[in-house]
């Protein structure tokens, strides 16, 4: 008995865990970004197809069996072969965002002691600014829209929504009815991270939609009832869906910009600063967390001047 009691302590302290797997770390990763950082569905979907990418680097490549096996070498590695086959800065800037978020999550959770990748540097990204629309490519676009068409109404609707509240795309297409104020002027937006916030909405924007929900309220079947912009089955508009709408409006309109949903966004926010309005209360609007990056506005505005000058000062040129 003696011996037996004996074996079973040494098989106790010699027991090692079984090390972290990469479906594990995936798996607690995306619920850590859903339920604990609460980030959209979108958001989340972006992390996780950036760590997917070197996942599969180093089980295909290198036989990494476990993201804790991966140094800091590894990690340059990686993003050498990835720098290979995409050159934009930009995308590599994101996909490395999301490998720190991730190493960062397995330190804090301890499942690392050392993070590899808190020492790498991002590319250097040039400042870009936003494409914008006219206020006449605006109209142009609203002009072509054929109201004889039971769409019509709603794809005006929507551009006067997009364009008079600054919405993302993902707040247009989960915009419900009952978050519309009328006799207030205002509607509430649930944004990134499910936060929400009121947005004033024109005069415009609310006579469209008003138009718009007698046709809709005609459709044989709805089936997202308190949705406000539908498919002819009654269905929620899809992003992909707003982002043809708008591109088949730009070309019959000869806009040769490539523009999508978050174009009226930023044409939103320039046309606001370029009139005057409060820095501060155009990021309310937006729902931008920090005032850096509603500023990129006056970035544009500041062009707006000096073309201003160009055009028509006469000792400009």
């Amino acid at each position: 008995m003696r011996n037996a009691h004996f074996l079973v302590i040494f098989v106790t302290c010699n027991y090692k865990p079984m090390s972290l797997t990469w479906n594990q770390s995936f798996s607690d990763f995306e619920t850590y970004l859903r339920l604990e950082k609460s980030l959209s569905e979108n958001s989340v979907q972006a992390y996780i197809d950036d760590v997917n990418k070197l996942r599969r680097f180093f089980t295909e490549s290198i036989l990494k069996d476990s993201p804790a096996e991966v140094s800091y070498a590894d990690l340059k590695e990686f993003l050498v072969w990835y720098s290979s086959f995409n050159d934009n800065p930009r995308t590599q800037a994101r996909v490395l965002s999301g490998i720190k978020a991730f190493y960062k999550y397995l330190l804090v959770e301890g499942e690392i002691t050392e993070n590899p990748a808190a020492l790498i540097e991002s590319p250097k990204i040039g400042f870009k600014l936003p494409q914008v629309l006219t206020i006449g490519e605006i109209i142009s676009i609203i002009d072509v829209i054929d109201l004889s068409k039971p769409d019509g109404h709603r794809n005006k609707a929507i551009i006067e929504t997009l364009y008079g509240c600054g919405l993302r795309v993902s707040e247009l297409i989960n915009l419900h009815l009952t978050d519309i104020h009328k006799d207030e002027g205002f509607v509430t937006v649930t944004g990134k991270g499910n936060k929400q916030r009121l947005v004033p909405i024109g005069r415009k924007a609310l006579k469209e939609i008003d138009i718009y929900k007698t046709y809709r309220n005609n459709l044989s079947a709805i089936k997202d009832e308190n949705i406000v912009f539908l498919n002819r089955r009654g269905k929620k508009l899809t992003r992909a869906m707003i982002f043809t709408i708008i591109k088949n409006l730009a070309a019959q309109a000869g806009i040769k910009k490539n523009i999508s949903p978050h174009t009226f966004r930023h044409s939103f926010a320039t046309h606001m600063v370029e009139a005057g309005a409060d820095l501060r209360a155009v990021q309310e609007m937006l729902g931008h967390e920090s005032i850096l990056t509603t500023e990129i506005y006056t970035h544009i505005d500041r062009r707006f001047l000096r073309d201003t000058l160009n055009l028509y000062h006469p000792r400009a040129i």
